[in-house]
């Protein structure tokens, strides 16, 4: 009976223990696109079967004709290509309001991790404003700060600032305080503890911080532009939605989708060159 037994070999694909290969991965990860184009395209083939003017589903082929003077013509009335115009003032934007957040609750997140005093004082404070509607407070920043570029990056300070800080907060204060002991026994000082023990600990799951909260920024960056812009990814949307234009509208959304896709994995790469053994926490 001995002779006869085989071990079980652990599943490929599916099960609890299951180890796919790169190329199983490859091939799953792409499945679900794949299936969403196929689908896609046999809709809107079957609609313009019924209606070759139908404008909700174009094809892959109007799409490309739609897009094509955006991206590749000058524009008659500045001289700039639309498409590219659009993008870089969008990312502008968004670059600048999440670096402000970032900067700004990584600093208040930290202190108010290390300092209990500055917690008591700080704490309910950002707990209240992380409750506040970032969208509901545009007309007010549009009002005091005006319709320009600060009160489209203001509001993405202000819908990003808050979480970030509570998450570098939570993390700080997950910090053995026995660090803090040891560093001050040792001679240290309390902010070299702060910044160079507590930092560069925290580094990481503040980078995954604010890789998850660049979602977020998105939608305020469309809901600012599209209220109140000349320019921008989601003003383009927006302007051209009156002409039931979905050839544009489509190709922007799915731009907008590999943007955010794009940042997410080279922040994910980031994290994983600057902080090998985060990775390697995060895998157990």
């Amino acid at each position: 009976m001995t002779a006869n037994y085989k071990p079980v070999q652990p599943a490929r694909l599916f099960g609890v223990h299951a180890t796919p290969r790169n190329w199983h991965k490859l091939v799953l990860g792409l499945l679900p696109f794949i299936l969403i184009i196929a689908l896609y395209a046999y809709a809107s083939h079957a609609r313009k079967l019924d209606n070759p003017d139908d404008k909700l589903l174009p094809g892959f082929s109007q799409m490309v004709e739609a897009m094509q003077p955006l991206v590749m013509q000058p524009s008659p009335r500045n001289g700039q290509y639309v498409f590219w115009a659009d993008t870089l003032s969008s990312l502008t934007r968004l670059a600048l309001g999440c670096s402000l957040a970032f900067v700004a609750a990584l600093w208040l997140g930290l202190n108010m991790g290390a300092f209990r005093g500055l917690e008591a004082s700080a704490s309910p404070f950002i707990t209240f404003i992380s409750m506040i509607p970032p969208l509901a407070l545009l007309p007010m920043l549009f009002i005091t700060l005006g319709v320009d570029e600060v009160g489209k990056v203001a509001l993405i300070f202000i819908g990003t600032f808050p979480l970030m800080t509570r998450d570098v907060f939570i993390a700080t204060k997950a910090i053995p305080r026995e660090q803090l002991v040891k560093t001050l026994t040792l001679g240290g000082t309390q902010l070299a503890y702060l910044y160079r023990i507590a930092l560069p600990q925290i580094m990481p799951r503040a980078l995954d911080t604010f890789r998850l909260s660049l979602g977020a920024a998105w939608l305020f960056l469309i809901a600012a532009e599209a209220i109140a812009s000349t320019d921008g990814l989601g003003y383009r949307i927006f302007l051209v939605r009156r002409y039931l234009a979905m050839d544009i509208i489509i190709p922007y959304v799915a731009w907008i989708t590999l943007i955010g896709f794009l940042l997410d994995w080279a922040l994910r790469v980031l994290a994983r060159r600057l902080y090998p053994w985060y990775a390697g926490v995060n895998s157990k």
